[in-house]
Order: structure tokens, then sequence, then C-alpha cells
């Protein structure tokens, strides 16, 4: 491979994970968020309890590795400039990339703690996914996320919330995994029936 063909690879991957960051960060901003505001609006501004991204963020580091961080933070970076209401993007503009650093960094974690226990989960050259490993390194993710979100917030939440909002985070990672994880569940069954329609035509 090339210089410049390894240069584009590498340019590809980095749209294709920013680019569904985004897309995944806007739905739940515009579906999610206004839903839950309307239940706890004291908590939605800091957590989601459906959180999409981090089902990109797990299966991105599944697939690439720390080659997956930059463009993460660039995602999430972007997400908050794109679908943050100004006056919370005003509130949390002195911990913004603290935040941002964490949530891009916590799957990595997660996969680097199963990895000195004897467990790597990274994808291999034949992609198989095992699903129940990878959604227990999201729930570790998840919990890393939110010990490290609750810390980079702790000035900004009230010591009464702190537990519910790390509680959120939580529940909103590993909710929005197990949602990305049935979405490409489904998707590998369509592409496997649709490939089985094809054959059977021949």
């Amino acid at each position: 491979m090339t210089r410049v063909s390894l240069l584009y690879s590498r340019f590809q991957v980095f749209a294709v994970i920013t680019a569904v960051y985004i897309v995944c960060h806007g739905v739940t901003a515009w579906i999610v968020t206004p839903v839950q505001a309307l239940f706890l609006p004291e908590l939605t501004v800091f957590a989601s309890l459906v959180y999409l991204p981090h089902g990109v963020r797990v299966l991105s580091v599944w697939l690439f590795g720390w080659k997956a961080v930059l463009p993460l933070a660039f995602g999430a970076f972007l997400s908050e400039l794109m679908f943050t209401d100004a006056g919370i993007l005003q509130l949390m503009q002195p911990v913004l990339l603290e935040s941002i650093a964490v949530g891009a960094v916590s799957a990595l974690a997660a996969f680097g703690l199963f990895r000195l226990l004897g467990r790597p989960l990274h994808a291999g050259l034949a992609r198989r996914m095992e699903w129940k490993w990878l959604l227990a390194a999201g729930a570790l993710a998840s919990v890393i996320n939110s010990l490290g979100q609750s810390v980079v917030f702790s000035g900004l939440i009230f010591p009464g919330d702190q537990l519910p909002v790390m509680a959120v985070y939580a529940a909103g990672d590993l909710i929005g995994l197990t949602a990305c994880m049935v979405a490409l569940m489904l998707i590998f069954r369509w592409l496997r029936l649709a490939g089985e329609n094809r054959l059977s035509q021949k």
C-alpha cells in the first residue's frame, strides 16, 4: 500500500467515524433529549438516558483501536457545536474539552483493561463480533465515562444530583450501545438474507 493510499484509507476511517458519531448525536439531541427533558430536566443538561454515540465509541474502538479516539473526539466536538443549546454550551464551556476527552478514551480504556485481564476484544482479521463481550466492554466503558464525567462536571452539578447524573450517564451509554448493536444485528441479518436471495436466484 502506497503512502497516498494509506493516508486516504485513514482519512476515510476518520470521516466515517466522525460522521456516524454526529448522526447518532443528532438523533439523541432531536428525539431523546426533548422527551427526557419533560421528566428529568435537571439531569438532561448533563446526560442522556439513551446515548447512541456510546455505541459508536465502543464499535469504533473494537474495529480500529486507538486510531478511533481522535475522530471520536472530533465528532463529539462538532456535535456539541451543532446540537447543544447556546446557553448550555456556554455553561459547559470551561470543561467541554475535558468532557469530550473522557468520552473519547472511555471505550479505549475499557478494552485496555480487558486486554490486561487476558481477554483482548479488538476485532481480528475475520471481524467476528462477540456480542456478550462487547456489551461487557461497553458496560465497563460506560462506568469509566460516568465516573470521569462526574469529576469533570463536579463544579457544575449540585452535590445531591451527582449520583443521579452518574446513573443516567451509565444507563444511557449502555442503552445506547445496546440500541446500536441491535441495529447492527438487523443490518447483518438483512445483508445475509439479501445474499441468500441473490444466490437462490442464480
